[in-house]
């Protein structure tokens, strides 16, 4: 049985730190993909607080279907995602914030995310819905693409062919917005 397997087994049977070495494994993907998603440092907090709480109330719904248990994790926090727009449809996200801390990144880390975070983000407003999204969850989130492809409803080849095409979609903005030339 796997570490994973076993720590989940054993937080269905309401053992705390199986639980808490879950959280910990999973939390920093979880705030990431959420944070890249909403582009709102508070409401990132916010929902991947309540993303853990709803884990700990519904772990004995959990199955093991093929798909790791961070996986489950990122469907409630797209669940909890969808919630938030509903209810702010009217109201306008802060700017992204380029630094997303991790607790390894040092001072070169966050400069360096500071310096291209914002041109970053710039670009992939121009991409597809879907483009953005694989971007999100394969960078963002930290998933395979078997966990994006699952995510995502597709099959793993389309989600490799969408993040290629989002890479060189965003290669291109990124060289037209420095003025270089766009010949790849």
């Amino acid at each position: 049985m796997s570490d994973e397997a076993d720590l989940v087994r054993r937080a269905k049977q309401h053992d705390k730190q199986a639980f808490a070495v879950l959280y910990e494994e999973n939390f920093d993907r979880v705030y990431r993909y959420i944070y890249l998603k909403s582009g709102n440092r508070h409401d990132a907090e916010d929902i991947t607080q309540a993303v853990f709480i709803k884990a700990m109330e519904k772990i004995h719904q959990y199955k093991y279907q093929g798909s790791p248990f961070s996986a489950w994790l990122f469907r409630i926090a797209f669940n909890q995602l969808i919630d938030l727009a509903r209810k702010n449809k009217r109201r306008r996200h802060e700017e992204l914030d380029p630094n997303i801390p991790s607790r390894e990144d040092g001072p070169q880390e966050l400069t360096e995310r500071s310096f291209d975070a914002d041109a970053v983000t710039a670009a992939t407003q121009k991409l597809t819905t879907s483009q953005r999204e694989v971007i999100t969850l394969r960078f963002g989130g930290g998933l395979s693409t078997a966990e994006a492809a699952d995510m995502m409803g597709k099959t793993e080849g389309a989600i490799k062919a969408l993040q290629h095409s989002a890479v060189v979609a965003l290669r291109k903005i990124m060289m037209v917005s420095h003025g270089e030339a766009t010949a790849i």
